[in-house]
């Protein structure tokens, strides 16, 4: 009788095993959820409205496709010398610390990152991010880790004594070739004329870092673009128009130019690239 007992105790143990490991979430489900669960706390202790964290694969703004139907054709990137290598002491410390802000910001793990060190870390996360997230709370989670890296009472400062001026336009420019060249490369100051005055307020980047990096349209959309628009905006009171070209990987920053409308922007219709590499990776949707 005993033993009978003991055999119909074990089936049903057995059975509501199964069924637990049937109710199970995936490990893609946990990390989405975990992905919501912390950005919905991070809006909520900066003081911005949290909205459902629901994946999407429509475009958030209607106003065009990204998705394009012919793909943007580039040559397949080469196998080409890591540039983390040639990073000096400080660039590696300003990429370690941008790297780690962002993977806070999004609640990861750093041994998610399969070990990557230097600029390969930073392209990892940013990848994870954009695989994870649509595309309007990939902005959202980069301005709360902007946020986060630069104190407030350094970006008021410099707001309050740099108003948008012919000076002011001219200093950020030269302060972005000086001071960001770990992240998106090598540029310089060229001139431009506003109001009929010519000035030495846009930066041109040869080929930027962060494009040729993550060989994706999308990442320097959501990532960089948009979300480096607003922030400058926002922070130091200073417009600025960001203007990649996808073909030669260059950008221009224009410091003093308002942007497009998101909807309106060039950028939001441009196809991916046919070889993406953060697509085959990491499965980012554009």
């Amino acid at each position: 009788k005993n033993n009978t007992c003991n055999k119909s105790f074990c089936s049903v143990l057995l059975h509501l095993k199964h069924q637990k490991m049937n109710t199970k979430p995936s490990l893609s489900q946990t990390n989405i959820l975990s992905f919501e669960t912390r950005l919905n706390d991070t809006r909520t202790r900066h003081g911005r409205s949290t909205i459902s964290a629901t994946l999407s694969s429509k475009p958030v703004y209607s106003g065009g496709e990204l998705k394009a139907a012919k793909e943007t054709r580039r040559i397949e990137p080469s196998n080409q010398k890591n540039a983390s290598n040639e990073d000096n002491f400080l660039s590696k410390i300003a990429i370690s610390y941008l790297s780690k802000t962002l993977q806070d910001t999004a609640g990861m793990s750093s041994s998610s990152i399969n070990s990557t060190t230097g600029y390969d870390s930073l392209v990892n996360t940013a990848a994870r991010v954009a695989s994870n997230l649509n595309t309007k709370q990939q902005h959202e989670l980069v301005l709360i880790a902007l946020d986060r890296a630069f104190p407030t009472v350094i970006l008021s400062l410099i707001k309050m004594l740099l108003p948008p001026s012919k000076l002011s336009r001219e200093l950020f420019a030269l302060f972005t070739t000086i001071f960001f060249a770990w992240l998106v490369g090598p540029s310089e100051v060229r001139e431009t004329e506003v109001n009929g005055r010519k000035e030495k307020s846009v930066v041109f980047i040869e080929k930027c870092r962060f494009l040729e990096q993550t060989n994706c349209v999308g990442m320097c959309t959501h990532l960089c673009k948009i979300p480096s628009q607003i922030f400058i905006k926002n922070s130091l009171g200073m417009p600025i128009y960001m203007k990649p070209d996808f073909d030669d990987l260059s950008c221009k920053m224009m410091f003093g130019q308002d942007p497009p409308e998101i909807k309106d922007d060039p950028v939001v219709k441009q196809p991916c690239f046919q070889f993406c590499k953060s697509n085959r990776s990491y499965g980012v949707k554009h």
